[in-house]
């Protein structure tokens, strides 16, 4: 065996005797019902880790339990905190601690930008827009958008949209189906809302065109939305460079009859084709599945808790109103909105349990020290974990895994509410979804009009579908349900 032969084998020899004594090591560890420590000693609770390979194993067992593997660590963590670090992966701290996520995302936000592990993951489909964008880039885009989700935008655009969604699509989907029997017609309410969600957010960042883009990005899952990228941005940079020409040739025009969506304003401000692209992708791609999802498990869980769904529909019938059609369809009445305040708890506790956003990251910019103790080094990636910190014990106590909206309402008449550090569906801080208000507002329209109307029954009763956290979380196989028609009773409202 010669020199050069040499300086190949012994580095691999080398590699193979740290992986076999890891191995080992595990072995031991598991038959003993031990284990080490996923990095040092200020990381509390943490998978088990050893030489070379660290976490790895831990995490390959658990890879198809994350969540619940995850949040049995954080519970068991003093600190609510866990260090996770594993061959071939950068270091990652997840936390359910409020204190921490309020440090995140507020206190020393600008040490934690998106950063560019997330960024290069969806720029392919996200381009530099508002979802994908940090800094600067990130702040000018932010308000701009923010017009978008004025109170007169959702009175004038976002009203408009739902109501003509609900009476050309929804409503008369769930009509045919309590039409064929009530128990013989099975509809996917998930697939039903992503649609209508889908639709409804078109409409406001299109002003009612693009059926190219509609038909590009209503492709269906995330996977196929990924292999798809190109159609999607070949469509909607198609119709923005239309659109772009056009109204900037007619602005005067646009304007006078009263065209504001989103694509609109970007081409009068001078914004760019690419930069117009980039924007509407993620505005679409925002709204096309958060609503939807709270709403499809809102929906399961008012068939498992028929008293709170009775409590909803006596305050709905009050403060609603009717649409004026006859038919019972709840107009979209802000200031009836605001006031269905146990919806808006029912609502809240749906998305406690199951977040649209199981989980969200940063990633430090500089090194830093978590309020908890926990070291974080400059590229490490920072997650906190809206899934896990909802069924914490230490954060809303020992009933943490029921569903009781009476929380929400115990909160606000205490007049403090919830902290958004505590309950991070909506981030917190600089980066609060501008969306929140806009997204209460659909989902209150959809709660309304389809609960007066109907009563779902789901085809498989029992146990609890599976909750599946992708980039936006959803439903494993959607929500099955027989419909019927439902008698109308008035409630009362508070004011």
């Amino acid at each position: 065996m010669d020199l050069e032969s040499c300086s190949y084998v012994l580095p691999l020899l080398t590699c193979c005797l740290f992986l076999l004594y890891s191995i080992t090591c595990y072995a031991l560890a598991a038959a003993a019902g031990g284990g080490g420590s996923c990095g040092g000693s200020d990381d509390h609770a943490a998978p088990r880790s050893y030489p070379l390979v660290g976490c790895l194993l831990d995490f390959y067992r658990n890879r198809r339990r994350l969540l619940a593997w995850y949040t049995g660590l954080l519970a068991a963590s003093p600190s609510q905190t866990i260090v996770v670090d594993r061959l071939g992966a950068r270091r990652t701290v997840v936390t359910a601690n409020p204190v921490n996520v309020e440090h995140v995302l507020r206190a020393n936000f600008g040490n934690y930008p998106k950063g560019k592990a997330f960024t290069d993951v969806l720029g392919d489909l996200l381009g530099g827009g508002i979802f994908n964008a940090d800094g600067e880039r990130w702040f000018a885009q932010r308000k701009l958008v923010s017009h978008e989700f004025s109170a007169r935008v959702m009175r004038e655009a976002v009203g408009v949209a739902l109501e003509r969604e609900a009476r050309a699509r929804l409503l008369p989907a769930l009509d045919a189906a309590a039409e064929g029997g009530g128990g013989v017609v099975v509809v996917d309410v998930q697939e039903l809302l992503r649609q209508f969600a889908f639709n409804v957010i078109c409409r406001v960042a299109l002003g009612g065109g693009g059926g190219e883009v509609k038909r590009a990005l209503g492709v269906g899952s995330e996977r196929r939305l990924r292999e798809e990228v190109k159609v999607i941005r070949d469509a909607i940079m198609e119709f923005v460079r239309d659109s772009s020409s056009r109204r900037r040739r007619e602005q005067l025009l646009a304007a006078a009859r009263g065209r504001d969506d989103l694509v609109s304003r970007m081409a009068a401000a001078g914004y760019p084709d690419e930069a117009i692209c980039d924007m509407v992708v993620s505005f679409i791609m925002a709204g096309r599945d958060t609503t939807s999802s709270a709403l499809t498990w809102f929906f399961w869980l008012m068939t498992r808790h028929r008293d709170v769904e009775r409590e909803v529909l006596d305050e709905v019938d009050a403060c609603m109103g009717d649409g004026g059609d006859g038919g019972g369809l709840a107009g979209v009445d802000l200031e009836g909105s605001r006031r269905a305040r146990v919806l808006h708890a029912a609502l809240c506790e749906t998305m406690r349990l199951y977040p649209p956003v199981a989980w969200d990251s940063k990633h430090a910019a500089e090194d830093d020290v978590l309020p908890d103790g926990t070291r974080v080094g400059r590229g490490d990636r920072v997650t906190y974990f809206p899934y896990g910190m909802g069924r914490m014990e230490a954060i809303w106590g020992a009933d943490a895994g029921e569903f009781r909206p009476g929380r929400w309402l115990a909160a606000a008449a205490a007049g403090g509410g919830v902290s958004p550090f505590k309950y991070p569906v909506f981030q917190g801080g600089p980066r609060t979804c501008l969306g929140k208000d806009m997204a209460f507002v659909q989902m209150k329209f959809v709660a309304s009009a389809v609960l007066r109307r109907f009563e779902l029954r789901p085809v498989a009763p029992e146990g609890s579908p599976e909750f599946v956290p992708l980039l936006t979380a959803h439903m494993a196989g959607g929500l099955k349900v027989t419909v019927r028609r439902r008698q109308r009773q008035n409630g009362t409202c508070e004011t």
